[in-house]
């Protein structure tokens, strides 16, 4: 009987009972209730996130943490009140609720001065994303946000406050931001800082996985519900195209009225004569040639600082294509060498071949065709690696969007099935369905000297090409042709044309080369070719000119 009792009272007497175990269920319960309900967010807090791993992510490929916390900081800034949403006293939300950074500093209105503009650190630097809240209320988020109730700003259409707002939002003056225009910024960025980081080289560092672009909303805090008209707005579904994102640069340097950039000067990365030096390596040519580029961007007055500098407050405010101008002055010098007709580059190389046969403990020649050879090899199994990777890609992202947040389950669901067959599949054939992800590098093509299977062509002499004429070399083609005989008038959108069938097979291999090299469109680095041999041929091109004008003159 005693026993009984003693059982009985153990059971009635719960405050024994260790309840660990129940408190984690209860809060893991509420932590779902919370996530499940998400913050209150708006779409420029989203891009603000995007910004902010970018700028990450540059920092991790070696750039100064300046560039994230006052360069792109304080340009982010002005975008913000130059668009009217934050940094002003009426910004464009039709909600009740005000970011709370707007009233953090009102003085901060006034952006007409330069040094406002690049000291101006009182606002804070972008935080670590994701992380909770301070008790202290002067400690806030990158872009404060509200945990308002959710029956005050729920949409049906959207999980940020103002998505379907902001995808109707057409106003006449306004740079819309997009995700594409997250890379203008960070090349601005770059820009300013002149960082030894091309546009080029950022938009391939996008394409191998090492700066978020594709799927960049999957990074964004749990709290930050996305689907609807979110998807429209952060979801992105083909890869950065050099051109779009010059424009873009170039259109929002002049919508935030920044001041004259940083000189370029001759000890910059970005300089052509230190670029043509870094390209010439790249394509495995002669160390020599670059005393030839350097005598180009001499002669065409390209290298000057006020040439390079970029201004956008100037009244043609256009900036220079750095990496596409350097491989133009290398496409000019090859022409100056070799003439590049499908003719001359082939006896030359006969030449060069035969000398070497001769003298083979001297130091080599230069053997167009050998290099050719090389070259094409090594570019048709690059381009056949990057063909593939991007076959390969994965557009769907680990973080599923939906439609409503009715339909969150159903998506999730999908979702989790699809992983499922894709792990079974790539069970059966053998093979992982992700991409390798490679290192970072500045370099596509490496060489190295003693190397059988690849030649390296950098300590190749040249002088099978040049002759000496008093006290100087001068090339033994004394011919040229110009890759464009006349330009297009002012009001048409393209410089001029390219039609590969128009060109010989050795100049269609050289502008095909480095068109892949820096993922640009063969006839954009055409037509800074033409561009370069205009100013370097003024004489014959004010001569064609001439000779059209008399020629509309005559009367019959």
């Amino acid at each position: 009987m005693d026993l009984e009792e003693a059982r009985s009272k153990e059971v009635i007497n719960t405050g024994a009972i260790p309840n660990t175990k129940i408190q984690a269920i209860s809060r893991g319960l509420k932590r779902k209730r919370k996530l499940e309900k998400g913050w209150d967010w708006y779409v420029c807090e989203g891009f603000q996130q995007i910004l902010y791993q970018q700028a990450e992510a540059l920092k991790t490929l070696g750039v100064g943490p300046e560039l994230k916390d006052e360069v792109l900081h304080n340009f982010w800034k002005r975008y913000l009140q130059k668009s009217k949403q934050a940094y002003c006293k009426n910004p464009v939300y039709t909600s009740g609720r005000k970011a709370t950074v707007l009233e953090d500093n009102p003085s901060h209105s006034d952006w007409d001065s330069e040094p406002d503009l690049l000291s101006d650190f009182s606002c804070r630097s972008f935080v670590e994303s994701g992380t909770d809240s301070q008790p202290d209320g002067r400690t806030q988020k990158p872009f404060p946000i509200s945990k308002a109730s959710q029956s005050e700003t729920a949409s049906i259409c959207s999980g940020s406050l103002d998505g379907v707002e902001y995808s109707l939002r057409k106003e006449k003056g306004i740079v819309k931001m997009t995700v594409p225009r997250t890379l203008a910024f960070c090349y601005l960025s770059l820009l300013w800082q002149r960082e030894t980081i091309t546009l080029s080289d950022l938009l391939r560092f996008v394409e191998e996985g090492h700066i978020p672009y594709l799927n960049a909303f999957q990074h964004f805090p749990e709290e930050m519900k996305l689907y609807g008209r979110d998807k429209g707005i952060f979801a992105i579904e083909s890869w950065p195209a050099y051109e779009d994102i010059y424009k873009k640069m170039i259109e929002i340097a002049k919508f935030l009225d920044l001041p004259r950039f940083p000189d370029i000067t001759e000890d910059c990365y970005l300089h052509p004569n230190i670029l043509c030096m870094k390209y010439l390596m790249e394509v495995n040519l002669p160390d020599e040639m670059n005393d030839l580029t350097c005598q180009v961007v001499k002669m065409t007055g390209i290298g000057e600082v006020d040439f390079l500098t970029f201004d956008p407050i100037a009244k043609m405010a256009k900036t220079v294509k750095y990496d596409v101008q350097a491989v133009a002055v290398i496409v000019v010098v090859l022409k100056l060498l070799f003439l590049l007709d499908d003719n001359l580059e082939w006896t030359l190389s006969n030449i060069a071949e035969k000398y070497n046969e001769k003298n083979k403990e001297d130091k080599p020649w230069f053997d167009f065709r050998k290099w050719y050879q090389v070259m094409k090899k090594s570019v048709d199994e690059k381009k056949q690696k990057w063909e593939e990777a991007r076959a390969k890609y994965m557009w769907k992202s680990e973080k599923p969007l939906y439609h409503s947040s009715i339909d969150r389950a159903v998506v999730y669901k999908r979702r989790e099935m699809v992983v499922s067959l894709q792990k079974q599949f790539s069970t059966l054939v053998d093979s992982a369905p992700t991409v390798e992800k490679k290192s970072p590098s500045s370099f596509q093509f490496n060489w190295t000297e003693g190397d059988s299977a690849r030649t390296c062509f950098h300590g190749h002499g040249l002088q099978g090409i040049l002759k000496k004429k008093d006290q100087s070399l001068t090339t033994k083609n004394s011919l040229y042709w110009l890759s464009t005989q006349k330009f297009c008038r002012s009001y048409c959108k393209h410089v001029t044309t390219y039609e590969e069938s128009n060109f010989s097979l050795s100049y269609q291999f050289i502008i095909n080369l480095f068109s892949f090299l820096l993922r640009i469109k063969t006839s954009s680095l055409h037509e800074e070719v033409s561009l370069i041999e205009k100013r370097l041929f003024k004489t014959k091109y004010s001569k064609t000119k001439k000779k059209s004008r008399s020629r509309k003159g005559r009367k019959y």
